[in-house]
């Protein structure tokens, strides 16, 4: 059986790459192309819940492993973030704890959180359970009401 890029896998793949984008610290936004994907092809959910899920968490690993090494940056002009900001992401990641991380999708806070989880040492497999979670719910409730609008 011949591989052949064909609409529908362009399509996951290109919701992959806008998913995984949203997730790091590049503005984008990838719930109106698993929107659109819906609407043309509302069968292929579980493989574009799929495909945007593992993107997404991808996306947040690559914040976590900036924050594992840009740390030591963070009293630089040029660090991305804001002191301010990211002692209030760091006070609220302190007062959560690791549990936080199932609100990493969150679009103001949750990339800024990956990175905190990564610059405080949060171990691997807890950070990508509870972040690919957390993001999996996000995109599970919007296919169901993109499907429940769709019927």
């Amino acid at each position: 059986m011949d591989f052949v890029l064909n609409a529908p896998v362009l399509g996951h793949v290109g919701l992959f790459a806008a998913a995984f984008l949203a997730a790091t610290i590049f503005p984008f936004q990838s719930e109106l192309v698993l929107v659109g994907l819906l609407v043309a092809e509302p069968s292929h959910w579980p493989t574009l819940l799929l495909a945007a899920s593992v993107g997404n968490t991808l996306g947040s690993l690559v914040n976590w492993l900036l924050g594992r090494f840009i740390e030591r940056f963070r009293d630089r002009r040029w660090f991305p973030v804001k002191p301010k900001d990211y002692e209030r992401v760091e006070r609220w990641y302190a007062r959560w704890g690791i549990w936080s991380l199932l609100f990493a999708w969150l679009p103001f806070g949750g990339d800024a959180l990956t990175v905190v989880a990564g610059a405080l040492r949060t171990p691997l497999l807890p950070f990508v359970v509870l972040v690919g979670v957390g993001k999996t719910a996000r995109y599970a409730v919007l296919v169901a009401a993109t499907l429940g609008w769709l019927a």
